[in-house]
C-alpha cells in the first residue's frame, strides 16, 4: 500500500534533533556525532519505526542508525520513537539517528571506521522476478557494500515472510563470507527469545504465515 503524501513530514523532520538531513556528510564521523564509543547498530528499511523505537529505547548503551527512503514513513518513525522513549521515562533521545538514504547506496554514508556491529533487515521487498533479484537487501551485491563498514564478527539479523527470499538469502550469505549462526523457518515456534516483533511480523503471524529468521556472522 502506497503511503499518502504528508505535507507536514519534511518540516517536522527538519526540526527533529535526531534526524540527519545529509547522511553522506557523516561518513566516517558517526562516532563523533554520537559522542561516545558505544556499539553501533543499523536498521535498513525502518518503516514506521515500530521495531527500532522499542529496541533503541530498551538499549541505551547502544547507538542506532535507522534508514528509510521515504520522508512520510520517517516522520511517523520519529513520532513513534518519541512516544516509546516518553513511555519509558527517557527525556532525551541521544542514542538513535534517523535518515533518508537509498539503501542500494548505503556505503556512501558509512566508512570502515564507523564499524557497524549489527544490521537488522526486516521484511524487505522480496523482488521475486529474476531481473530484479539483485535489488534485494540480502543479495550478494548488497552484502559486498555492507562488508565495507561492518566490523569483523558483526551480525546481520534477517526476517521475512517470503520462503523463496529466505532460502535464496541463506545462499547469498554463505557465498559472501558469512557464517549462518542461527536459522529457523518458524520463528515463533523456535524458542528464540531475543527478537523484537515488527509491525509486519505481527500482521503476518495473525494471518497464519510463519516468520523466517536468521542471524549471519561476517567473517573477514
Amino acid at each position: 500500500m502506497r503511503l499518502r503524501r504528508k505535507p507536514w513530514a519534511r518540516p517536522e523532520l527538519a526540526a527533529c534533533p535526531f534526524y540527519i538531513d545529509n547522511p553522506p556528510e557523516m561518513k566516517g564521523k558517526w562516532r563523533e556525532l554520537f559522542g561516545n564509543d558505544s556499539p553501533m547498530h543499523l536498521e535498513l528499511g525502518c518503516g514506521k519505526g515500530g521495531f527500532i523505537s522499542k529496541v533503541a529505547a530498551a538499549n541505551q548503551q547502544i547507538n542506532y542508525i535507522a534508514v528509510d527512503i521515504k520522508s512520510e514513513v520517517l516522520a511517523l518513525a520519529k513520532r513513534k520513537i518519541e512516544s516509546e522513549y516518553s513511555a519509558a521515562g527517557i527525556t532525551e533521545i541521544n542514542n538513535i539517528k534517523l535518515m533518508s538514504q537509498n539503501i542500494e547506496l548505503i556505503d556512501d554514508m558509512l566508512a570502515p571506521t564507523d564499524a557497524i556491529e549489527k544490521i537488522y533487515i526486516n521484511f524487505c521487498n522480496p523482488w521475486p522476478k529474476s531481473p530484479y533479484k539483485k535489488k534485494r537487501l540480502t543479495h550478494g551485491k548488497q552484502l559486498t557494500r555492507y562488508k565495507t563498514f561492518l566490523k569483523p564478527g558483526s551480525e546481520i539479523w534477517f526476517k521475512t515472510d517470503n520462503n523463496e527470499l529466505f532460502r535464496e538469502s541463506v545462499k547469498y550469505f554463505e557465498e559472501n563470507g558469512f557464517i549462518i549462526k542461527y536459522t529457523t523457518e518458524d520463528l515463533h515456534a523456535s524458542g528464540f527469545t531475543e527478537s523484537v516483533p515488527t509491525e509486519h511480523e505481527i500482521m503476518f503471524s495473525r494471518e497464519g504465515i510463519k516468520i523466517k529468521f536468521l542471524t549471519a556472522v561476517y567473517m573477514e
